[in-house]
């Protein structure tokens, strides 16, 4: 198991926690003061072409890498997934809640760092994709709320997974009626300011004086 994390997140460090499971502490060389964070982004940036005046970065504010992740168990397709440990156990009541009114919610995706969104950036830019295309769907390395560990990208069975027609399941019904209860908000909802599509399964874990669990 930790060789397989190892490939995905990098130089990590697995320590036993009261989770039963690793918890994921990253070396303080990934976790930089924000100026050199800020200037490792913008040298990012311009490797892959996105304009500093460009308009999600705006509209999108700087988003660190978590310096602390815990594990979510697999999701959708069969992968480890990782969050902060609040959202991690947000996730898992919200989860739990949702089956007992007969909601499955799975998971499509969650925490993501700098280089895995670079990597992705990189090969759609391959595929002859413009940036701003891609900056449509995607959001710019360092900009990501994946980054922070708080970001859920959330799917359920006989649902094409990270598609617009999430938003005619149960589980997205559901999730509207019900998530900020738990703390979660949907990031990119129609006509946001940010850029982005509109995007019915990413959730944000972002608790406030209505969160009630």
């Amino acid at each position: 198991m930790a060789s397989n994390i190892a490939q995905q997140f990098g130089s990590i460090d697995f320590q036993h926690s009261a989770y039963d499971a690793y918890t994921v502490d990253f070396h303080a060389a990934t976790c930089p003061r924000m100026s050199d964070y800020i200037a490792r982004i913008t040298s990012l940036h311009a490797a892959l072409g996105i304009p500093t005046d460009h308009t999600q970065l705006k509209a999108l504010p700087p988003c660190q890498e978590a310096t602390l992740l815990v594990p979510l168990g697999l999701d959708a397709f069969g992968r480890d997934q990782f969050a902060e440990p609040a959202t991690a156990d947000a996730w898992r009541t919200m989860q739990a809640a949702a089956l007992a009114e007969g909601v499955v919610l799975q998971l499509a995706s969650a925490f993501r760092s700098v280089d895995y969104q670079v990597g992705l950036i990189q090969r759609k830019l391959a595929q002859g994709q413009t940036i701003d295309a891609i900056l449509q769907v995607s959001a710019a390395p360092g900009h990501s709320e994946h980054h922070t560990g708080r970001a859920l990208d959330i799917t359920t069975p006989n649902s094409e997974a990270l598609e617009e027609s999430f938003e005619n399941t149960a589980a997205f019904t559901w999730l509207v009626q019900h998530a900020q209860q738990f703390g979660f908000q949907l990031s990119y909802p129609r006509n946001n300011p940010t850029g982005i599509v509109y995007e019915p399964w990413h959730w944000c874990y972002t608790p406030t004086a209505t969160t009630t669990l």
